[in-house]
């Protein structure tokens, strides 16, 4: 390979190999010269610094004959340091390219990664003149052909989708019927022991946290923990080299296709609001030598400082066209090159924000709603950050859905016991229409959760009253205070059988409740077999037992609750409960039977008066669908006699679901007019068979 850079071209961004070398091209608006750094096969000894030849628009570039897949590589970035005007430049550190597209191993933080000198007087602006190359990823040039067969995009209808939220290490690694040296990795998710597990279910779409490369928080690794879930992304095109074997282009393109060979589409939780090199005195890995000023926002009273939306130190200033471009080219490549299927956004409404504050007509959003690839894919907004006016949920513009957190904390506290919150049941039920029906958008606009990564498990929602994060060494004050938890009675493990009864019986209400409800429901990984986490609702830095899922809860109450999970989806699907538009109680024709209609224990029809009794607790609702259904709710400690409401052209309604029962069967048939008594904090579900009633 000769050292002789040819001139290049500026585009496209990021590495470009062919069958002659590669084109490399960086940006920084603000930088005085870029090399180029080449290294041996192991990363270890620094072969060659050679200058980008031209600078075009801020686009530095140049092409290498003799380039060649395997390649390791990183930059050095010259210019002023100069913290006071927003400028971080140190060539001492070696940093990653922002479209690398695979990295030769994971962060391991320490002194030498900071562009400052740690301990100096002058703190950040005293610069740290130590070479770093040694201790740094370097990046890795990579041949993208890969044979995808006939694999294409699903396209599962929104409506149609149930997500099931998973960590792709956490899923696997405690998993018995998988290979030891496969486990955690994107390869063990290909297993038939993972792939039977999710086509049991009946899961439409899995959706990862984050797979982008990502660096454990210093004050984690002096604590001897790690970044478990992931959320502090540095590289925006490479897989976590956790996640990988030898090749990480190559490995999750063959579990995508794996899973879409059985119809299940995959969703990537990204995190473009922020980066892993925090505030100002965070460390240079990539971005903050590139060019601080470009990348990051900063406070309009001092360069110096980050402006942080995100509670992580910084934000990337999605309104810079360049920076916007990076965004918009990873989320092109997964979607393209990777086949991926949907991106859920994490703390969204950083990336809509503009100088004036979050905008809904944001360059970011304007751009995904034209692109002719990312407008066909599946987007989710996580509708907040932690900037002033941050909380946007409902405020994002059609073709996205949201995160709603409403309907989270609605449904947990309805069956903790809460009373007067019917009316607000209803409406979470039916999608949210308060929120989301606005501007043309759909019942799909509303992804409903009662648990996700970021909380209470479901078992552990119904065993706890409170958190128990000491494991994570901050004196138990991380972690959300407001659960709307009820631990049945016993804070957390018990042998009274009367507890364990209520807690199993809770779970099935919840995870009913959910399935059974308009918009899009989300289901956490290991809900269906009752793992738990000891009461740790923030257990992103356990990387060991506490944060991955516990299969052997499989052998006794998780077997009946699988298996409960995936009849629910089932009859989502096969009764048609899930609609396009939002119900508004009008009547269908030709069945005569209104979209939805709601109902009193009595079986008579809601007045506005029986909306706000303070003390209720029961309600009754019933879908048109393919088959007619019937939903009593009842979150009483006490059991009530229910009459079944008439309903146009429905003769009978069979019993399928109860979940007083242990497998959450129902049995037997009622008439309209009859008498079904209702067990306390019970749900049950009735399907409706054609015949002379009427309505």
């Amino acid at each position: 390979m000769t050292s002789r850079m040819r001139t290049g071209r500026p585009y496209p961004i990021g590495p470009q190999a062919d069958a002659r070398g590669a084109n490399f091209a960086l940006f920084s608006a603000h930088a005085e010269k870029v090399e180029l750094c080449l290294f041996d096969e192991h990363g270890r000894r620094e072969l060659e610094r050679i200058a980008l030849p031209e600078n075009t628009e801020g686009i530095w570039h140049g092409y290498l004959p003799g380039a060649y897949p395997g390649l390791l590589y990183g930059y050095r970035v010259h210019g002023p340091y100069a913290p006071q005007e927003g400028h971080r430049f140190n060539p001492q550190k070696l940093l990653i390219d922002p479209y690398a597209r695979e990295l030769d191993g994971p962060f391991h933080i320490g002194d030498l990664h900071f562009g400052y000198r740690i301990g100096s007087p002058r703190g950040d602006l005293a610069i740290d003149r130590r070479d770093n190359a040694r201790v740094m990823p370097k990046c890795r040039l990579v041949d993208e052909s890969f044979s995808w067969g006939d694999d294409r995009p699903l396209r599962h209808p929104l409506r149609d989708t149930v997500i099931y939220e998973m960590h792709v290490g956490g899923f696997t690694r405690m998993h018995p019927e998988i290979p030891d040296h496969l486990r955690g990795s994107f390869a063990a998710l290909r297993e038939p022991a993972a792939i039977d597990h999710l086509r049991r279910l009946g899961v439409t779409a899995v959706e990862f946290l984050p797979v982008h490369a990502w660096v454990d928080d210093r004050h984690l690794v002096e604590r001897n923990l790690r970044n478990y879930w992931g959320y502090n992304s540095i590289g925006f095109f490479a897989p976590d080299p956790r996640h990988v074997g030898a090749s990480s282009h190559a490995e999750l393109k063959h579990t995508v296709a794996a899973l879409h060979a059985v119809g299940i589409e995959v969703i990537l939780d990204v995190v473009y609001n922020h980066t892993a090199e925090g505030n100002e005195l965070g460390p240079t890995l990539c971005f903050r030598g590139i060019d601080n000023a470009s990348y990051y926002w900063q406070s309009p009273e001092s360069a110096r400082h980050c402006m942080d939306f995100t509670g992580c130190g910084n934000s990337l200033r999605l309104t810079h066209p360049r920076v916007l471009q990076m965004v918009v080219d990873s989320l092109r490549y997964w979607a393209e090159i990777v086949h991926v299927d949907g991106f859920r956004f994490d703390l969204a409404s950083t990336l809509a924000r503009g100088p004036a504050g979050f905008d809904s007509n944001a360059p970011f959003l304007d751009v995904l709603a034209q692109d002719p690839v990312l407008a066909q894919v599946k987007l989710i907004a996580e509708p907040w950050d932690v900037g002033e006016g941050g909380y946007r949920v409902g405020g994002f513009p059609p073709g996205w859905s949201e995160w709603n957190d409403r309907y989270r904390d609605t449904m947990r506290r309805y069956w903790r016991g809460d009373g007067g919150i019917i009316g607000e049941v209803a409406g979470r039920f039916a999608a949210s229409a308060d929120i989301y029906r606005h501007d043309q958008r759909r019942p799909s606009a509303s992804v409903n959760y009662i648990t996700a990564h970021d909380g209470f498990t479901l078992q552990d929602l119904v065993s706890y009253n409170d958190k128990h994060n000491e494991a994570n060494g901050e004196d138990n004050k991380d972690g959300t205070n407001d659960n709307a938890a009820w631990n049945c009675g016993v804070e957390g493990p018990t042998d009274d059988e009367a507890v364990i009864r209520l807690r199993q019986q809770q779970r099935r209400n919840l995870l009913a409740t959910l399935l059974l409800s308009q918009g899009v429901p989300m289901i956490l990984a290991g809900d269906e077999i009752a793992n738990g986490q000891g009461g740790n609702n923030n257990a992103y830095c356990q990387d060991n037992e506490t944060g991955w899922i516990d299969w052997s809860g499989r052998n006794n109450q998780g077997q009946d609750l699988t298996d409960f999970v995936a009849r629910l989806i089932a009859l989502r699907r096969d009764c048609g409960l899930s609609h396009e538009h939002f119900l508004a109680g009008t009547v269908c024709s030709p069945s005569g039977r209104k979209d939805i209609a709601w109902f009193r224990a009595d079986g008579q029809e809601m007045t506005e008066d029986d909306w706000h009794f303070p003390d209720a607790r029961f309600l009754a609702v019933a879908v048109d669908g393919a088959t007619p259904t019937l939903i009593l709710l009842n979150a009483h400690f006490e059991p009530l006699t229910a009459t079944i409401p008439s309903v146009a052209g429905i003769a009978v309604w069979r019993i399928e679901i109860n979940t007083a029962e242990a497998n959450g069967t129902g049995t037997g048939t009622r008439t309209p007019g009859e008498a079904l008594d209702v067990p306390a904090r019970a749900l049950a579900m009735l399907l409706g068979t054609p015949g002379p009633a009427s309505g």
